[in-house]
């Protein structure tokens, strides 16, 4: 991973403040500054300067009500392991001096934890929970730009856009889905410029590694008590079947290959799943009973292509019809051409971005789409699922 530190070791803090301060007005009023802003820098100067924004002015906070914010907080898988991330940070630094902030994927602040003076500060510049702190919200900020650069990042001082917020530095690092890749939020340290340690990077980065590693863990333990649950259930009703959660992932499987993700249960919506063909979801208590809905298993798709994509499933007499985004389109369509195969998530970057740098971003695009069509699409490596005859057409 590239060094996303923004200061190295005996930095001149105070000193080295004040160049970047002259930088920014010299650079962002067009001028030529002896000093250059870093490219991460120099690359969100420009999308926000397309934005609009202006540096002498607040952008748009507008947090969100106490019960939109709590709806959030309810929903994010991040909620169990907020506690952790908190005592993991706190317990090797200052906690004074620093605010922890945890956003959803959408940059919107959902926690928020640190030192009651630094709260205050934070609160006169809108960096307060429910705030969406996005670089075409707030401009260039360690949270909006790590989202914009699926990568950690560290601003100091005058590399920050706004300049209410000279005084600050941030570190920001992404935190995934152990599962699938899928961008969950930003787990961000913020506070004082001039207290900001060399060290402060690597703690985020342990801390997100750590919270990580519980995720995984708690899915675990769920998918094992579903399939307890299920496991009398299963074997009353006989015949192939499948134990899923919530969200697609499979707890217990009976006269069918594992798989590890199905699309998402939806009461009387009827799901292809390769070697069951067409079934009809059956909700348990914990979690979804899965079996087939007809004899025949063999499941044909075709894929539409065109300004609104569109993909036909089959896989008994009545097919049922899915809309998808160009993205989720333009995938499909390079796992039908890689046939059986598949792809690596950076070949997927190359093929969707044009270079290997996106394979985070390729992860979970691929894990959106998986969300929609389950397990006609298999992750390792991607490619089409057995059992499925994909066609595309123009």
């Amino acid at each position: 991973m590239a060094d996303y530190n923004a200061i190295s070791p005996g930095t001149d803090l105070a000193r080295y403040a004040r160049e970047l301060m002259r930088m920014h007005d010299t650079v962002i009023g067009g001028g030529r500054a002896a000093l250059q802003p870093r490219p991460v820098v120099s690359r969100s100067w420009q999308r926000v300067l397309g934005f609009g924004l202006v540096p002498d002015r607040l952008g748009a906070r507008d947090p969100l009500s106490a019960e939109q914010l709590e709806q959030l907080r309810r929903t994010s898988p991040l909620r169990l392991v907020i506690d952790d991330l908190a005592r993991a940070i706190s317990s090797v630094a200052d906690a004074s001096h620093f605010l922890m902030v945890v956003t959803n994927g959408d940059g919107i602040i959902l926690w928020r934890r640190g030192d009651t003076k630094v709260r205050r500060t934070a609160d006169r510049l809108g960096f307060s929970e429910g705030a969406r702190w996005t670089e075409d919200e707030v401009g260039t900020n360690a949270i909006g730009t790590a989202l914009q650069e699926a990568s950690p990042v560290q601003l100091f001082s005058g590399e920050h856009f706004e300049q209410a917020q000279h005084p600050w530095y941030c570190t920001a690092f992404p935190i995934h889905d152990p599962r699938s890749g899928e961008l969950l939020g930003i787990v961000d340290i913020s506070g004082p410029a001039l207290t900001l340690h060399p060290a402060i990077g690597a703690l985020v980065e342990t801390a997100v590694l750590l919270a990580e590693s519980l995720l995984r863990r708690h899915h675990d333990e769920a998918l094992e008590r579903l399939r307890l649950a299920a496991e009398p259930i299963v074997s009353a009703v006989g015949g192939p079947a499948l134990v899923v959660d919530d969200a697609g992932w499979v707890a217990h499987s009976a006269g069918v290959a594992v798989r590890d993700r199905i699309s998402v249960p939806e009461l009387d919506r009827p799901i292809a799943v390769p070697g069951l063909g067409l079934c009809m979801p059956e909700r348990l208590d914990l979690g979804w009973l899965v079996r087939p809905a007809a004899d025949d298993r063999q499941i044909t798709a075709h894929l539409q292509l065109g300004r609104k994509p569109v993909i036909e499933v089959r896989a008994d007499a009545e097919p049922w019809r899915v809309a998808l985004s160009q993205r989720h389109a333009q995938i499909l369509d390079q796992l039908a051409t890689a046939g059986r195969e598949g792809m690596t998530p950076y070949d997927l970057s190359v093929a969707l971005f044009g270079d290997g740098e996106h394979s985070v971003a390729a992860r979970a695009e691929v894990s959106r789409l998986r969300k929609t069509l389950g397990a006609i699409v298999d992750s390792s490596p991607y490619r089409i699922a057995d059992g499925v005859e994909l066609t595309v057409t123009d």
